[in-house]
């Protein structure tokens, strides 16, 4: 019966998306192609304050680390004072955000290619350990914003971002009104809400103490492990996802 044919369809389209990743053999200690990364991860002995955890094997520089703590850094021009003076706890989750974005070569089982004018790739749907998110929720949620998706529709007629007109700064809470909307809605879902805890090995840990090692590594050798299950040769994508759509209009006749 046709129904039955309805498995191999999802399966056919779920291993076709899988194609927008990066090739199994580069998916660890990579770094990302986009605006201030390094083409690849090594020592950065003068890493600042947050960014110092990935010292050891950093995708970022010295200076580039500097600036991700300044309040309006001059990589992006970004500021987190668009609604007032951000509360000091609120915003050392930033800063780590930032030091994770720039700085881990742990990331490489989420890189997606990104056809934008700063960067090539982005990650996406990094799993953020339940407890990360959570207490980011909980330091932000009474600092106020305007937005709720900060990756888009500023106003940069002034050069730094600034909150759109007809636009009101209310509180986190307001905005974001569970820690998953927060991590997940915030970058245009960089990040997913993980019901993993801190230490399971299967979530990415914002914070962590490299005396103890870095976590990380081993959930990113986790995820390419199951990724390189289910991967295809490359420019095999084009074909499944042509079979899944036959599959379906014949389905539907």
């Amino acid at each position: 019966m046709a129904w039955t044919l309805i498995p191999l369809l999802l399966l056919l389209a779920w291993t076709a998306s899988m194609g927008s990743a990066r090739a199994r053999t580069d998916l660890l200690n990579v770094c990302m192609d986009a605006k201030h990364h390094k083409a690849k991860p090594g020592p950065e002995d003068k890493l600042h304050d947050q960014c110092t955890p990935w010292k050891e094997k950093a995708c970022c520089s010295a200076s580039t680390s500097q600036e991700l703590h300044k309040d309006i850094s001059l990589l992006y021009n970004f500021t987190w004072d668009h609604c007032g003076k951000m509360e000091p706890a609120c915003r050392r989750h930033f800063i780590q955000d930032n030091c994770l974005y720039e700085c881990s070569p742990n990331l490489g089982p989420w890189i997606r290619e990104v056809n934008q004018s700063w960067r090539r790739e982005r990650f996406l749907h990094v799993p953020l350990c339940k407890e990360d998110c959570q207490r980011w929720w909980e330091d932000c949620r009474t600092s106020y914003t305007c937005k709720a998706n900060w990756h888009r529709g500023w106003d940069w007629t002034s050069g730094i971002n600034k909150c759109p007109a007809k636009t009101t700064c209310r509180t986190f809470e307001a905005y974001f009104p569970t820690p998953a909307a927060l991590c997940e809605g915030l970058w245009s879902h960089s990040y997913q809400a993980s019901n993993y805890s801190r230490g399971s090995g299967r979530c990415i840990q914002m914070w962590f103490d490299p005396a103890q090692g870095n976590p990380n590594e081993e959930v990113a050798r986790f995820y390419a492990l199951a990724m390189s299950a289910g991967a295809v040769p490359q420019g095999a994508e084009p074909l499944l996802l042509s079979l899944a759509l036959m599959l379906l209009l014949w389905l539907l006749s």
